[in-house]
């Protein structure tokens, strides 16, 4: 029996745990970034693109409702559980059950949604289905190609909380590149191929589920943990996974619910609206993933060893950890997207079909997103402090009240602000959803302020404005920008992101900070 599949390995820090994940989810966020530059240049925010978002939108936020969002806060506590208690043979046969069951349950979701394809489009994007047909029956069209991804990426998903559970952080976290590098050469290689040339990217989806399935399963196998699917219903593993999953299925993810309500309304408003919401969606989950994602990723495993193991003063000073980290990303990564909106969206996308009006358009519901970053970013966490404990109820009333919330501001913002008040809603209640949801590990009395915080508070405070002054300072006005050429954009850019950064930095150190204030293991 392999040493490496039966003995836990020793912890790694999690600081330098969450940097792998970083690193690669960095990798993959900037291929995303590429992919859409290419997108953008060849098919700008026309009808078609509109109608490929909404196909591609349907599959990833049930993927990251279901598979990255409730399964994994599901299964990875249980599994964890197991892996602390049992031996590896029990581990085996919950992950083959596991793995039977989900398989079994995506098949018969993917032959449904297929068939019904131009109903589920009618109910994620009813402004097509009212005012555009043409747009309404591409769209229908892509997504009986896109939608087979959600079994394949949830699949791919599950290989994935199994390694994490084995600190294997690194291959999950550099899977989402290969969907990145299908798609751009779907875009490049693929789209002449087809009429119209936008089906190409739809078949990328797919192709990229493939891969990402099929490019999991050696490492899987290195752990002997590779699994032989097999039907488990009423495995009492199973049975705990699904009732820890079904309330986690909306409490997880609410940030994503939140965001396809505001693609459903944008399909009522203007040609680009999906889209503007889009680009500016994708700059914003730049610094959630990379980091709000990553940090979540890595603790939760470790927040599910320590309460197993009832160790509640380290499970608190995780969550104080965490929560500072990600302070220390989402604050300046959020003051930088408000302030460098145009220059950002103009250096990444504006080329080929993307007006300048896009730009502009964009850059506003951009920054009404950049004031709910932090808050993204802390409910991923946060949440971590319900799920590793199995505790997914709370989580889900919480929910409940933010997303009720959401939809009040968006039937009053959308009206005076059209689109962007539907970003600036989705900010509004995500601070709500992180308020409560702090609010009650605190008054549950699993979360303890750790000494410090009112410093790290006053760093932050003088490092962000600090920033802030320097950028502007430095910043040339839009039109400079739309007039410039690629490579003078990339250079002025990379100048604001290195001297910005830098001013953050220096800041941050003269204030106090040092490296032995980031770390926790």
């Amino acid at each position: 029996m392999s040493k490496e599949a039966t003995s836990p390995k020793k912890a790694t820090g999690l600081l330098r745990s969450s940097a792998i994940v970083g690193v690669m989810t960095m990798l993959s966020r900037v291929l995303g970034l590429a992919r859409d530059v290419v997108v953008a240049n060849y098919f700008g925010a026309s009808g078609s693109a509109d109608a490929f978002f909404v196909a591609f939108k349907i599959p990833n936020f049930l993927r990251r409702l279901f598979a990255e969002g409730a399964f994994a806060q599901a299964f990875v506590p249980v599994l964890s559980e197991y892996r602390t208690q049992k031996d590896l043979k029990s581990v085996q046969l919950l992950v083959n059950y596991v793995a039977g069951t989900l398989g079994s349950v995506l098949i018969a979701i993917t032959v449904l949604a297929v068939v019904g394809a131009p109903m589920l489009t009618a109910v994620f994007a009813p402004g097509f289905y009212l005012g555009d047909e043409g747009k309404f029956e591409l769209a229908a069209e892509m997504l009986r190609i896109t939608f087979p991804y959600l079994m394949l990426i949830s699949l791919t998903a599950f290989a994935g909380s199994v390694l994490n559970s084995y600190e294997r952080f690194a291959i999950p976290a550099f899977t989402p590149v290969l969907l990145n590098i299908s798609l751009i050469c779907s875009a490049i290689f693929l789209s002449p191929l087809f009429d119209p040339p936008v089906l190409a990217l739809a078949w990328g989806v797919m192709i990229a589920g493939v891969v990402q399935l099929v490019f999991q399963l050696p490492f899987l196998a290195r752990i002997h943990l590779l699994p032989r699917p097999r039907w488990g219903w009423n495995d009492p593993g199973v049975r705990r996974i699904m009732t820890l999953m079904i309330p986690a299925l909306f409490g997880v993810s609410v940030t994503q619910i939140n965001l396809l309500l505001d693609t459903v309304l944008a399909s009522f408003l203007q040609t680009g609206s999906v889209s503007w919401l889009y680009y500016s969606d994708r700059l914003a989950e730049l610094p959630l993933g990379v980091f709000g994602i990553a940090i979540a990723t890595v603790i939760l495993p470790s927040l599910s060893r320590k309460h197993a193991e009832s160790s509640s003063e380290h499970f608190s000073s995780t969550l104080n950890w965490a929560m500072q980290m990600v302070m220390l990303i989402g604050v300046p990564a959020a003051v930088a997207l408000f302030v460098m909106a145009e220059p950002m969206l103009i250096t990444l996308f504006h080329y080929g079909a993307l007006a300048d009006r896009d730009i502009m358009m964009a850059a506003m519901s951009l920054r009404a997103y950049a004031c709910g970053l932090l808050a993204f970013m802390l409910i991923k966490v946060l949440a971590t402090g319900y799920f590793s404990r199995q505790d997914t109820k709370t989580p889900v009333k919480i929910g409940i009240q933010a997303a009720i919330l959401n939809m009040v501001f968006n039937l009053l913002l959308i009206g005076p602000f059209a689109h962007v008040g539907l970003a600036a809603a989705t900010a509004m209640s995500a601070f709500l959803n992180a308020g409560l949801l702090l609010y009650g590990l605190i008054k549950s009395g699993v979360f303890v302020w750790s000494p410090g915080w009112g410093m790290h508070v006053v760093r932050m405070l003088v490092a962000n404005v600090s920033m802030a002054f320097v950028l502007l300072w430095l910043m040339e006005r839009p039109e400079y920008w739309l007039q410039a050429g690629l490579l003078t954009r990339v250079l002025d850019m990379a100048m604001l992101v290195v001297v910005g950064g830098g001013v953050y930095v220096v800041a941050l150190c003269l204030c106090g900070l040092r490296p032995r204030h980031l770390k926790h293991s």
